[in-house]
């Protein structure tokens, strides 16, 4: 294509922010309440899980971008790994994905092939089936899923069901956002690029999988909104919680782009919406940018108890992700903490 894939917010990034979301949402019209519909977006979860009988809830998500790099073979990947993670954060399977697709009409469709390729691929590698999908002529490119899955109704993972004393596992490592916009300028490392390609196009499957051996209280994935966004919403209002920053898994050299100002719009929104809520000590500036960066296809954030927190780590370590208990949550006012969040 002529000027290539590239969008100067592609991935996660081009998310609305999350104070605008809440704005819209919570003037919308809900209608009568539905006994069946166990998730919806009062608490801002991954998925929408809505009960069809006594043993099985339909899990439904949709999940679409802009590129963040420019081989439209990986960025189909990409697209359709973050699209089905929803899933996998509800604690569901994947049954099924349709493909949602923006393009322009005029330009080489073997470039619309090479992402639809890389997404079929991914949704095959789920244990899916890829049914269809809808198509527009547009400026710029976007694609990404709808995607069905199934769960029992009594072992829907909740974002919001943590409780006092779990420990919280994140399973992949942070910093892509702050890579993806390095990689646009050109200051991307290929080594530290190849990394972050790895995570992002690693299936939250594998976690998942493992992680229903455990108890899991709550879950999220971490996507958009940052580790200290969707952490936030985790918490609900009801808990408070404790990063210990020498356990975050990042991208090393993350850190340098952030220590050089290479961040993210996307990254200062998110500061702006959860920055109150964080009391960080002593924690350096580009940490701190880590920990907000927009993650496109991030890792599952569990929070389980702790007493079985390190066989589920040597479980998902022995299967080969950078996983690490980042965090516990606590009560409100625990230790002398003063804010919902403290990051040591």
């Amino acid at each position: 294509m002529a000027g290539g894939l590239f969008c100067s917010s592609g991935g996660c990034t081009a998310k609305l922010g999350p104070d605008i979301l809440e704005r819209v949402l919570s003037r919308i019209e809900r209608g009568a309440p539905d006994k069946n519909l166990l998730v919806g977006f009062d608490s801002s979860d991954d998925a929408a899980v809505y009960r069809v009988s006594d043993d099985v809830a339909v899990v439904q998500t949709l999940d679409f971008f802009p590129p963040m790099l420019e081989d439209p073979y990986v960025f189909g990947q990409i697209a359709a790994t973050n699209a089905l993670s929803d899933v996998y954060a509800m604690g569901g399977e994947v049954i099924s994905a349709l493909n949602i697709v923006c393009f322009p009409q005029d330009e080489d469709l073997n470039v619309l092939g090479e992402i639809m390729r890389g997404g079929s691929e991914k949704v095959v590698e789920a244990g899916a089936v890829l049914c269809g999908g809808h198509s527009i002529n547009d400026k710029d490119v976007k694609y990404g899923l709808s995607v069905n899955g199934v769960v029992h109704p009594d072992r829907i993972y909740k974002n919001n069901g943590g409780q006092a004393g779990d420990v919280l596992i994140l399973t992949k490592k942070l910093g892509v956002g702050i890579m993806n916009t390095a990689n646009r300028v050109g200051a991307a490392s290929k080594e530290a690029m190849a990394e972050a390609i790895v995570s992002m196009t690693t299936l939250n499957k594998y976690a998942a999988a493992i992680s229903k051996r455990y108890t899991v209280h709550a879950c999220t994935d971490v996507t958009g909104f940052s580790f200290l966004g969707h952490l936030h919403e985790m918490l609900d209002k009801r808990l408070w919680a404790v990063v210990d920053t020498l356990s975050i898994p990042y991208i090393k050299e993350a850190y340098t782009h952030a220590e050089n100002f290479m961040i993210t719009a996307a990254g200062q929104r998110n500061r702006n919406h959860v920055g109150s809520f964080v009391d960080f000590k002593g924690v350096p500036f580009p940490l701190e940018e880590i920990l907000f960066d927009p993650q496109t296809s991030g890792g599952l954030l569990f929070a389980v108890p702790q007493e079985e927190g390190k066989a589920l780590l040597q479980e998902l370590k022995e299967a080969g992700l950078p996983a690490q208990i980042v965090g516990r949550m606590i009560q409100p006012g625990d230790a002398g903490f003063q804010k919902e969040i403290t990051v040591l």
